[in-house]
Formats: structure tokens, sequence, C-alpha cells
């Protein structure tokens, strides 16, 4: 298949976003350009992660707030929200496992896909008050329709300062964590990432 070259009039513009370190944006104006920006997005999958389990070792007393998702280019992406009410960093252990089990009970949660991940986040989702995160349905904290990597996020329990989420996926990906602060610099964000497949 014969791939063209953009022409030399996105020529500046495609030189200065790579010099920034962003995707380029090219306007599908024409079939070439088109061809263009397809490749080029798939240049810039690279998940050089593994599936090896990753961890960060620390805990903390804040508490979860909030669990989302999102779709991206080249993985889909679980965030957990921690508020800024207590001490320490929240650290995690995301690893591929058999099954997930219930936090305090031990059965196992259920979770379509052809692997499984576990996602430990060392905070609770509760207060002395009570629960700080309660999630309307605990087969389905976030709704992944459509998504290339993501199969299903289930609740599996938050018991003596930690926290288990169970992530069914299309099957065992790269996978990377980490642990950020919040956009206001406040709390923090957990946040797991899923390549859509080897890159």
């Amino acid at each position: 298949m014969r791939i063209h070259s953009p022409s030399r009039r996105l020529l500046p513009t495609l030189f200065v976003t790579l010099a920034l370190g962003t995707a380029p944006v090219v306007a599908v104006t024409s079939t070439s350009s088109a061809t263009t920006s397809t490749t080029t997005t798939t240049s810039t999958c690279t998940t050089p992660w593994g599936s090896l389990a990753k961890q960060r070792i620390s805990s903390s007393t804040k508490q979860i707030v909030d669990v989302r998702s999102g779709r991206h280019a080249c993985f889909d992406r679980l965030v957990v929200d921690i508020n800024d009410t207590g001490l320490g960093t929240p650290g995690f252990d995301v690893r591929y496992v058999t099954r997930v089990a219930q936090e305090g009970s031990g059965a196992t949660v259920p979770l379509r896909g052809g692997a499984r991940l576990r996602f430990i986040v060392r905070a609770p989702a509760y207060d002395e008050t009570g629960p700080t995160y309660e999630p309307a349905n605990s087969n389905e904290l976030v709704d992944v329709t459509g998504y290339r990597t993501f199969r299903q996020v289930a609740w599996a329990g938050s018991f003596e300062g930690q926290t288990t989420i169970g992530i069914g996926v299309r099957a065992r990906l790269p996978m990377r964590a980490s642990v950020v602060r919040g956009a206001d610099g406040t709390g923090h964000r957990l946040i797991v990432d899923v390549a859509h497949r080897w890159y």
C-alpha cells in the first residue's frame, strides 16, 4: 500500500508539532491527508509497559470519592479520585489474576472478558461517618460499552483501609498504573491504562 507524504504546506506545522512532543492533527481534506493522519496515529501507539504487576508501596487515610473511565487512541483508562481529607499518598497494586476476590468475604467477583485485573487502592471508600463512594451498581461502576479493551469494571469492596476493583479486559494486554495529584492541586488520582493491543 502506498503512503502519501504530507504536502509542503503541512510540513512546517508537522515539524513544530513533533518538536513539542504532541501528535499532529491534520484536517482530513482528501484521501491523501486521511491516509497520513491514520498512519501517524498508529505509529504513536507505543506501549512498552508489559503485563506484569505494577505497584506503589504506600497508603493513605484519604478517601475514594469517584471512579471514572475514558477511551484514548491507544488504551482504555480507569481513574479513581481520592479526596484530600487525610494523610499520605495512596498506593496501589494492579496485576492480572485468575480471579478477583471480594474484600472481607473472599467471594469471587464475576467479570466479563478474557482476562481479569485486580486493582487494589491503598485507601478506603469510607470515613467515620460512612461511605465516601457508594456505587449505584457494584457490577458496573462505569459504562464501558464500545470500549476496545475494557469489558467490565466491578466493585470488590473496601475493608480495613484498602479498596479492591475488578477490571474485566478483552485479553492480557500491556498495562500501566500511576498516582498523580488532582487537577486542582488537591487530592489524588490513581490511573490504570490498558493498551488496546501489543504495539
